[in-house]
């Protein structure tokens, strides 16, 4: 079974905090663009928070799905939703392991910082609950942490070092945040984040193609992939000429 790693139930005002700022609204437009939501397009956004891509969504499409593992975020972006008026916003308590949805029932899914909490197995049936959902030649836009723990790639070692040096600007309160993370990672209770060329592998494994890769200037990034679509039938073999002769 799943384990919730952190009672995001009482983390709602960070999250909150970090979709205000500017750079989640930047990387916001970005998955956005990216997506290309049509008017008549049903949208699920995986791991949806307060809504940082559900309300900005919303009014160019035809429904979106609002799925988060938080009750409180949940009903936090709801009244949201109930002070824009957005009556095609749907919103649903539930894991991205397991989405309430019927299967090829959405155009597009997005999700942004949601995957990085889940260990790699569960991010696979992640994936897989989202291609599941998709509708074949529908698309996947998912911005997340791109990096490891780990010093032999020089990407990794600039995520990390920068990490590091952030911290330490804030003075006490970001030493001690530093020594809580490495604790936490040392006990295995941080997040998960996983390399940029596992990504591009497991969204390839999960079925996807058309699988691309754009890493930013920060320890994110964003695949984009296409769930294939349905292959044409076979055109009838062509009748006998004994049969047109009849």
């Amino acid at each position: 079974m799943l384990r919730r790693s952190k009672n995001w139930d009482r983390h709602v005002p960070q999250a909150e905090e970090l979709a205000r700022s500017a750079g989640f609204r930047r990387l916001r437009d970005r998955i956005i663009a990216l997506a290309d939501p049509g008017r008549d397009e049903v949208v699920i956004d995986i791991g949806a928070g307060t809504g940082l891509l559900s309300l900005a969504l919303a009014p160019a499409v035809h429904k979106v799905w609002a799925i988060d593992i938080s009750p409180a975020m949940t009903e936090y972006l709801r009244a949201k939703a109930a002070s824009a008026e957005l009556a095609n916003l749907e919103l649903t308590t539930a894991s991205a392991v397991s989405l309430p949805l019927v299967d090829a029932s959405v155009d597009v899914a997005v999700s942004n910082y949601c995957y990085h909490h889940l260990r790699d197995r569960d991010k696979e049936r992640a994936l897989a609950e989202a291609f599941r959902v998709i509708r074949p030649g529908g698309r996947l836009v998912l911005a997340d942490m791109m990096f490891r723990v780990a010093l032999a790639d020089g990407r990794n070692r600039r995520v990390i070092l920068s990490k590091i040096v952030s911290m330490l600007r804030r003075g006490p309160r970001g030493l001690a945040r530093l020594f809580k993370n490495a604790a936490r990672y040392l006990i295995g209770r941080w997040e998960h984040p996983a390399d940029a060329e596992w990504w591009r592998q497991a969204v390839v494994r999960a079925g996807f193609e058309e699988v691309e890769l754009e890493l930013l200037d920060h320890e994110g990034g964003i695949v984009t992939a296409r769930r294939p679509a349905l292959a044409l039938p076979a055109q009838a073999d062509a009748a006998p000429d004994s049969a047109l002769a009849a």
